[in-house]
């Protein structure tokens, strides 16, 4: 037997409103829909399981109605929560989401272009891990609507970031409550939007204490565990007095970790570490890891959202700052008055 799917006057009807109006917020033109009507449809047409078709839709407004997330990593664990963000924004306005794999900036920058010209999206969101000219142009030729995640290629361009200075901050400020003074930083890289933005905030808070900043303290680890792996050796290779550790992000932490385990140190009786982004990954370490978590799903469904209102024109331009939700203490970092001297 089948079952009837539900119409454009199925939810009107449950709304309370012309089939205009359900037609206008379901397209993602909702400008002149108050906020309690367009919530009000949305949710009928949740509860109904509308699914607006997107083939008859395009075809009719000359529309792919999907949108496009390129990502450059498929293991690190901060990307699947971002683009299940994204799908929540984009499906609650119609939208499909197109998720596609670059390695590489340049493969990047051809990828797009290749997207805009074979007319499969409407805009695109970029994830991509660094700011890097080539892309920048790239995505300007398309003429397509794109917002930026997580990080700024131009001053003027369109985008949804975390407060990556804050973030660093409420990290240090932890290590500093907790009375250590000798706080290494594995950073990302500082010539890069993030790293740049984390080492400030880690700074910052280091000034603030009355703290001077000690260069030898900061190591380039990158975002990867292998990139924390290699800054973690080579800030043991310094023969540092630092008792805690500020990681750029949970997946270099991981990599750091795994190195103090293999030469046998206690965690965290000898080291207090800290991560950036509150992962799975980050509750499954031995010990578990002490995080800042930053609103990942958030970014994601704030940037499909906004770029579909550029799409409709809806918005001129996109700058939005998310700040850090919260610190969530783990077992990895302890007072400085109970650490024990390394042997």
């Amino acid at each position: 037997m089948r079952i009837k799917e539900s119409t454009l006057f199925d939810v009107a009807a449950a709304s309370g409103v012309a089939v205009s109006t359900v037609s206008r917020v379901l397209n993602g033109a909702s400008a002149r829909v108050s906020a309690q009507t367009r919530a009000r449809i949305l949710e009928s047409a949740k509860s109904l399981r509308y699914s607006p078709n997107p083939i008859a839709r395009g075809l009719r407004m000359a529309r792919t109605y999907t949108i496009a997330i390129g990502v450059p990593e498929l293991e690190n664990p901060v990307f699947p929560e971002l683009i299940r963000g994204v799908i929540d924004g984009a499906r609650d306005l119609g939208y499909r989401v197109l998720i596609t794999y670059y390695d590489d900036t340049g493969a990047e920058a051809a990828g797009y272009e290749h997207l805009a010209r074979a007319n499969q999206v409407d805009g695109l969101l970029v994830a991509t891990l660094e700011g890097d000219e080539p892309l920048a142009r790239a995505l300007k030729r398309t003429s397509l609507p794109f917002v930026v995640l997580n990080r700024m290629l131009g001053a003027s361009d369109n985008h949804v970031i975390f407060d990556g200075a804050a973030a660093a901050r409420m990290a240090t400020e932890h290590l500093l409550a907790l009375g250590h003074r000798r706080i290494a930083h594995l950073s990302g890289r500082s010539e890069g939007f993030n790293g740049g933005r984390r080492l400030a905030g880690y700074r910052s808070a280091l000034e603030a204490a009355g703290i001077a900043f000690d260069p030898t303290l900061v190591v380039k680890a990158g975002y990867s565990a292998e990139g924390g792996e290699s800054a973690m050796r080579e800030l043991l290779a310094r023969q540092t007095d630092a008792t805690s550790i500020v990681a750029a992000t949970t997946v270099a932490a991981a990599g750091a970790m795994k190195v103090l385990h293999e030469i046998g140190a206690r965690l965290p009786e000898e080291w207090s570490i800290v991560g950036i982004h509150d992962v799975n990954l980050a509750s499954m370490l031995f010990p578990p890891l002490t995080t800042v978590r930053l609103p990942l799903r958030e970014l994601g469904e704030r940037g499909a959202r906004s770029l579909i209102g550029l799409i409709n024109g809806e918005v001129g331009s996109i700058a939005t700052v998310l700040l850090p939700e919260a610190l969530v203490q783990r077992a990895s970092t302890i007072p400085r008055s109970q650490t024990r001297p390394r042997s």
